[in-house]
């Protein structure tokens, strides 16, 4: 018998590249890597001893053996989740306040959150978007229940579950990061992604200026859209209408920043331990090594 073995976290890869045609795509809607994503469709062909995809203009395009794997992994897909979905435990339910910036909140959690609601269907989940500091806040005082956030330098606590590349941004057809000074848009003071970016700024010797600030990421898209500015923010923020600008003295490397999980302490409930270790779980495993299938209620509950 045949040893083979495909990860369901790795079908949902492939699932999303054949519909999105950009591992770019994958990765912003899977709240994981570019590097991991490519890293598993690699270890796929390498599994399957077959070559999935070729490039045809800017898309990635399904080959015949790439389009009779998907056939089956839809149909994995579809088993595993209804199974999932039958065995999740009905007796847990409750309501669950989320707090995370919306940068989190549009390009990380929609995947996560689709998938938990299906498995825990009578669990709520309130989302409330705002900075990470003030959210940090809420959770000690237990008005948040689980805050999934960007580590600030003052920040203590909390569970490390992603790392995340910054990266400098401009439109992509943009010239704002040729204007001296810069124009750049930022995050208000005491923001880590404003801090890094003023930081390697000044270390260029580069003039530089604060053409927009916004709380929100769709304040700092607009500017970039615009070509009013260049922003910073973390990789799996690219949208189309993007481009990234490669390192350079003018625009030095930037460091990485860490994701961080909160559960306040008043969150004793078995609905918010649900929403906690499942984003433990799902947004930790964010190396290929890790990846494994979502957790299933018994190994969260014990059952």
């Amino acid at each position: 018998m045949s040893a083979l073995t495909f990860d369901i976290r790795v079908l949902r890869s492939l699932l999303s590249i054949a519909e999105t045609g950009s591992v770019t795509e994958t990765a912003r809607r899977l709240g994981r890597t570019q590097p991991a994503i490519t890293l598993q469709l690699k270890r796929l062909e390498d599994l399957s001893g077959r070559v999935l995809f070729r490039q045809e203009a800017r898309r990635m395009v399904l080959t015949r053996d790439g389009e009779l794997i998907l056939t089956y992994a839809k149909s994995i897909l579809r088993t595993h989740d209804e199974l999932v979905s039958k065995l999740a435990s009905d007796e847990i339910e409750g309501q669950v306040v989320l707090g995370t910036p919306d940068l989190y909140a549009a390009y990380v959690l929609p995947d996560v959150l689709s998938h938990f609601r299906k498995e825990f269907p009578r669990i709520q989940v309130q989302l409330q978007c705002s900075l990470s500091t003030p959210l940090v806040k809420l959770v000690h005082r237990g008005e948040v229940d689980v805050a999934l956030v960007t580590r600030m330098n003052d920040f203590t606590g909390g569970q490390v579950v992603h790392r995340e590349q910054l990266i400098w941004i401009t439109g992509e057809q943009s010239t704002a990061h040729e204007e001296s000074p810069v124009p750049l848009a930022l995050l208000p003071p005491g923001n880590i992604f404003r801090d890094h970016a003023i930081e390697a700024m000044e270390a260029s010797g580069r003039p530089w200026r604060i053409a927009c600030i916004s709380e929100s990421v769709s304040g700092l898209q607009a500017a970039v859209f615009s070509g009013m500015a260049v922003t910073v923010l973390g990789r799996h923020a690219i949208v189309p209408g993007m481009r990234e600008i490669s390192p350079s003295d003018a625009f030095p490397l930037l460091p990485k920043v860490e994701m961080l999980l909160y559960k306040s302490r008043s969150a004793v409930n078995p609905a918010a331990r649900a929403l906690h270790e499942y984003l433990s779980f799902y947004l930790g495993s964010t190396t290929e090594e890790a990846a494994r299938a979502a957790p299933h209620p018994s190994d969260i509950f014990g059952k």
